[in-house]
């Protein structure tokens, strides 16, 4: 069917209120703070910025509240080309995270999901033409499950599915997913919430590895690999046609029809890692929309969150199409995942 979008994004548009102070709090202590920001955010706000500055045509489905806040959200958004005709405006409060940064980089962080509740499936179904006609459509777990599962099933194309945070959606939207984009954490989450005999028995593997020795220290990283894999193959065996797991510095594992791959990540130097797993999930996206097979565009998406990383921020440090991206040394390599 004729696309009316290539990259759609349904999930939450957020701002970051970012308090610095020299140390964090104790409970019922009032501290005076070094600073405070007002940044854009939001998982699915980050990620259509992400795929946008790829190039890739992108609309943004979601909700701010009628609050000032709601013109701090949206700025970054519009000047990265990002389509926010479908952004709704609900009464009350935009999404809201509160974020305090003590001098040694701890930090505490409250969510408020304000507007973004409000993304539920009676509000993504006044946007089903938009979301039933996009090449990529992409899902985080930000919002109502109710809306994260309308969307699924109106997909007509590729379905992105960013599990984070974990959500309680059905197997059934699971397996919709092409690919599901997970980081290592966020998979075994899942696992034990919906496929418990599958987590038992990576659990029980897991266990048998570190009793013969598999992740001592001297094979820690080997031992990781191995433990990935698992998971992938674990994710893969509850019929979802493809996996994406995530694995920050080391890169990613990649697992579909045509095969199972390790994804090298660039070697940077780090200054700001927020917002990096978003800079991925945009990149991907719009890789795929642009024809590129999984594998491609996991090795353009890795290099895309590398770049992030690299610059202050989350929206602000994604990369655009003139910018230019590290590079690796680093081979993909083929792995074998088997449950």
């Amino acid at each position: 069917m004729p696309r009316s979008a290539e990259v759609v994004v349904v999930g939450s548009i957020n701002v970051d209120q970012v308090v610095t102070t020299d140390r964090l709090p104790l409970p019922g202590e009032t501290l005076i703070g070094t600073s405070m920001t007002l940044l854009p955010g939001g998982k699915g706000a980050n990620q259509a910025v992400a795929a946008a500055r790829r190039g890739a045509a992108t609309t943004m489905v979601g909700a701010v509240g009628d609050d000032v806040h709601a013109e701090a959200a949206l700025p970054l958004l519009v000047a990265s080309g990002v389509d926010v005709g479908r952004v709704g405006v609900a009464a009350g409060p935009t999404g809201l995270a509160v974020v305090t940064v003590g001098s040694d980089s701890e930090n505490t962080i409250v969510v408020v999901p304000g507007a973004n509740a409000s993304v539920d499936e009676e509000a993504v179904a006044r946007h089903s033409e938009v979301v039933s006609g996009a090449a990529v459509v992409v899902l985080q777990g930000e919002i109502p499950v109710s809306g994260i599962e309308r969307a699924a099933r109106l997909a007509t194309g590729r379905l992105v599915l960013n599990l984070a945070p974990v959500v309680a959606v059905s197997a059934e939207v699971v397996r919709l997913a092409d690919p599901l984009v997970l980081n290592e954490h966020e998979g075994r989450l899942l696992l034990e919430m919906i496929a418990p005999d599958a987590a038992g028995r990576l659990a029980g593997r897991e266990s048998s590895d570190s009793s013969t020795g598999a992740s001592s220290s001297d094979a820690s990283s080997a031992g990781a690999d191995t433990a990935d894999a698992a998971v992938v193959a674990e994710l893969r065996a509850l019929g979802t046609a493809s996996v994406v797991l995530t694995r920050g510095a080391a890169g990613a594992l990649v697992s579909d029809a045509s095969g199972s791959w390790s994804v090298p990540s660039p070697r940077v130097r780090a200054v700001d890692s927020s917002g990096a797993g978003d800079a991925f999930v945009g990149a991907l996206s719009a890789a795929l929309a642009s024809g590129s097979s999984l594998l491609e565009a996991a090795q353009e998406a890795v290099r895309v969150g590398a770049y992030s990383v690299t610059t202050a921020g989350t929206q602000p440090s994604y990369p655009g199409l003139d910018d230019d991206l590290p590079g690796t040394d680093e081979q993909v390599t083929a792995i074998e995942v088997t449950a």
